[in-house]
């Protein structure tokens, strides 16, 4: 045996021991079509989904969620006004599940309100500062040093190429705070042939593939079981192959979320949310979707293991003692700070890491061009979600792909992170408030789903 392969059953064998053992009895038919080949090892990984089920199920999903509800993180600002820059069909949903309610200004803790892109005292009173001295035009020896260096670096971060997502302008009176508790993802009853319209753009003209390669399933196409995509995908490159398992990963994952919570019961008195499992059966099924459905939730787990591996690498950013999830409650903002720290530690601590560093790598000249190539596709996705017309479909599109954009750069950016002082500003990395709030709503949808993965697998396994 290779000493490559005794290594990888080596840590396998402490992954077992350090994590509980999720309990499985006896599978069902109906659970076996869905989740037989969703075990086991991910292509291009050496992790398997057992160990993530039991690191996310029981150790990281209580307290992310925890995390999630704080002030800090409930709040979103986005514009769902703006338009869509790719086609002229400007029609929005006119089922009312559809809508997004957003908050009234004075429902936003002040610290927010006062710098919704900053994200500590000092940055919010540096930035004001600044961005006065900017419409004067007063760039000069009147400033102080420090707040010289202060508007140096956030120009830099704000006209930066690292960024991987479509920014909304936040000072547009289009943009808006919404409670994302209060506007939770889930069935909306959007569907049809705008909806399809939207993925079919994401997976046709984003995703690296030739047109003649047919994707399996694609509407009124012949389809050969998807024998010729997957041979196309697996002569591809890796950072190719990835990009694709991430989009298909975050469809596996919204459409999980769709499936979990969806409208069950709507009376007069009372609307009933909960798990469907025809829904879920028909997204998932082999059968069903003729072996799709475990290709697609396997994509779900690579996509956990890769925001995964960015909150691992992005600890010595929120490390400083500097750095603040300010809001304004000072007791509670360092309560959520120490939260926040002990998930990233957590993080830090799983086992089995997917390894970045095979991304990227070769020819210096030809990895910086495929990683532009990467970035710009990843971009053109983020502004795909001004398309959505269901707003809340929209919100929620428009939040993750910034998370998982921003989870992208941290992975591209570790030479900048491992550079960050301890005391004092990160002039080479930047996260706004903004991204901080997609990347971790984000990775707890991905999360999310990785556990409702483990009521579906109940819920099958009773089914007879």
């Amino acid at each position: 045996m290779a000493a490559g392969s005794g290594l990888v059953l080596w840590a396998l064998g402490l992954a077992t021991l350090l994590l509980p053992v999720v309990p499985r009895g006896s599978p069902s038919a109906a659970e076996r079509r869905c989740f037989c080949q969703v075990t086991g090892h991910l292509d291009d990984c050496t992790c398997d989904v057992e160990t993530i089920d039991a690191f996310n199920n029981y150790k990281l999903f209580p307290r992310l969620n925890e995390l999630l509800e704080s002030d800090y993180f409930r709040y979103y600002k986005v514009n769902l006004k703006k338009p869509c820059p790719f086609w002229n069909d400007n029609s929005h949903c006119g089922i009312r599940d559809c809508a997004v309610k957003p908050c009234p200004s004075d429902e936003v803790p002040d610290g927010i309100r006062s710098g919704s892109y900053k994200y500590s005292e000092e940055a919010n009173n540096l930035a004001e500062e600044c961005e006065e001295a900017k419409r004067l035009g007063a760039v000069d020896g009147s400033l102080s040093k420090e707040t010289q260096q202060a508007m140096l670096q956030w120009t830099r971060h704000d006209d930066s190429s690292d960024s991987f997502c479509e920014a909304d302008d936040f000072y547009s009176p289009d943009a808006e705070y919404v409670d994302l508790l209060l506007n939770p993802e889930r069935y909306t009853g959007y569907k049809g042939p705008d909806a399809w319209k939207i993925w079919n753009s994401i997976y046709e003209e984003n995703c690296f593939k030739p047109q003649n390669v047919k994707r399996p399933l694609a509407s009124g196409r012949g389809d050969d079981g998807g024998h010729t995509f997957y041979k196309w995908l697996k002569g591809v490159c890796i950072e190719k192959r990835a990009f694709y398992k991430l989009i298909s990963g975050l469809h596996a994952s919204i459409n999980i979320h769709l499936s979990a919570r969806y409208l069950l019961q709507d009376t007069w008195s009372e609307k009933k949310w909960g798990p469907n499992v025809t829904e879920f059966q028909q997204r998932f099924d082999e059968v069903i979707t003729r072996g799709e459905g475990p290709r697609r939730l396997k994509n779900l787990y690579f996509l956990y293991l890769i925001e995964l591996r960015a909150l691992s690498k992005v600890l010595p950013f929120f490390e400083r003692p500097g750095f603040q999830l300010y809001t304004g409650n000072e007791s509670h903002d360092v309560e959520v700070k120490n939260l926040l720290l002990d998930i990233l530690h957590l993080a830090k601590s799983f086992p089995l890491h997917f390894d970045e560093n095979s991304f990227f790598a070769g020819n210096k000249k030809e990895a910086a061009k495929l990683k532009e190539e990467f970035r710009l596709h990843f971009k053109n996705i983020s502004k795909i979600m001004d398309c959505v017309g269901c707003f809340k479909c929209r919100l929620w599109g428009k939040l993750q792909t910034q998370g998982l954009g921003t989870a992208l750069k941290i992975l591209f950016s570790e030479n900048l992170i491992e550079k960050i002082p301890e005391s004092g500003p990160s002039y080479g990395f930047q996260l706004t408030r903004q991204e901080i709030v997609a990347l971790f709503n984000a990775f707890g949808r991905i999360s999310t789903s990785v556990k409702e993965l483990e009521n579906f697998r109940n819920i099958l396994r009773n089914l007879q």
